[in-house]
């Protein structure tokens, strides 16, 4: 298999997976405005206006968010986009996690994880001692992946969000968080 350009690293997966899952995954770095991303995001909305009957746009989120020091990435499994997301930096020395979605065939097969401690690692390297994100109360997937990384629930820190639709939570950053 070539190497595609542009790509930061990858990650075995299962091999009881499905055929385009069996592929080594690739994360590559990506504007947000990227097709592969936009597709991504029109699945995401999808999924949220499932559960909540609404949900926010993509362009609700500034490309500008990601761009240095922040970053957004796109998992490919073999030559297809799987997942997807960023992170920027809210000061200086807390980071942000947005727009994190990883298909549905694509789930279960350590993509997600794979791409938050990516994006992990490079919020770190960034000078960020906390990381932050908001998922939704009823993403019950997005929530157990969070919790098995290390997040712990914590107040909103953005204006006029529901606590009984989202879910704000936090975790220190540095040679104390697990990898």
């Amino acid at each position: 298999m070539a190497t595609r350009p542009g790509a930061v690293a990858s990650v075995p997966t299962a091999s009881d997976a499905p055929a385009a899952i069996r592929l080594t995954p690739s994360v590559t770095a990506a504007p947000y405005d990227h097709p592969d991303a936009r597709r991504l995001s029109q699945a995401l909305r999808a999924e949220q206006l499932g559960l909540y009957g609404f949900a926010d746009g993509p362009d609700t989120t500034p490309e500008a968010d990601f761009d240095p020091p922040g970053l957004f990435l796109i998992a490919h499994a073999g030559e297809e986009a799987v997942g997807r997301g960023g992170v920027r930096l809210l000061g200086e020395h807390t980071a942000e996690i947005k727009r994190m979605y990883v298909s549905g065939d694509a789930r279960g097969h350590g993509i997600g994880r794979y791409l938050l401690e990516h994006l992990e690692r490079h919020a770190a390297s960034r000078g960020a001692t906390r990381i932050m994100l908001e998922t939704g109360r009823r993403n019950t997937a997005a929530l157990a992946l969070y919790h098995r990384a290390g997040y712990l629930p914590c107040p909103s820190y953005v204006a006029g969000r529901d606590a009984r639709v989202n879910r704000a939570m936090t975790k220190p950053l540095g040679s104390s968080s697990p990898r």
